[in-house]
């Protein structure tokens, strides 16, 4: 028997850029709502705007409503509703198992990761939030935010961009 030789593709005609960006800007809304409501739920404030203003603020927390605050509130925003959508419809949706409301589940805490492991260390709060002054609290309180957030935005994005065979993009493989 001869191997069979296939290379798979990225079917970007399935991606629906538009419908996750407006996935992404209303489960911003409502992961930011959440984010600012917790310390009346019991949780540690978690103010997203002024920790992501802190990085062009010297690494000091700015003043809500600050220049800085507002550059931080907008970082926020413009990775909730632009690049992380994008990033699922076109290359993540496709590699995850279950409806869409499950893959924005899976894509919350895939989020919920990087941020603890990469962002809050860069921000001098220590990987997993070590350096906050309630680290448990504050990690679990993230975690539901960006629960809410991939359940929200998943269920709403839909279905997007499917992979068609095992291959990634301009690789091959061979069966036999």
């Amino acid at each position: 028997m001869m191997p069979e030789t296939y290379t798979a593709k990225l079917e970007t005609d399935t991606a629906k850029p538009g419908r996750a960006i407006v996935a992404g800007l209303v489960a911003t809304i409502v992961m930011t709502m959440l984010i600012y409501m917790a310390p009346h739920m019991g949780m540690p404030k978690m103010d997203i705007a002024g920790m992501l203003g802190s990085m062009v603020n010297g690494g000091q927390a700015p003043a809500m409503m600050s220049g800085p605050w507002l550059i931080g509130l907008m970082m926020h925003f413009v990775l909730g509703t632009l690049v992380f959508p994008l990033l699922y419809a076109y290359f993540v949706y496709g590699l995850l198992p279950g409806k869409p409301w499950a893959k924005g589940l899976i894509w919350g805490v895939a989020l919920w990761a990087a941020m603890l492991v990469m962002v809050m260390p860069m921000m001098g709060k220590g990987f997993f939030a070590s350096k906050t002054p309630e680290p448990l609290l504050f990690v679990l309180g993230v975690l539901m935010g960006h629960l809410l957030y991939g359940a929200v935005f998943g269920a709403l994005a839909g279905q997007q961009a499917q992979r068609s065979g095992a291959a990634l993009p301009g690789h091959s493989h061979t069966t036999v």
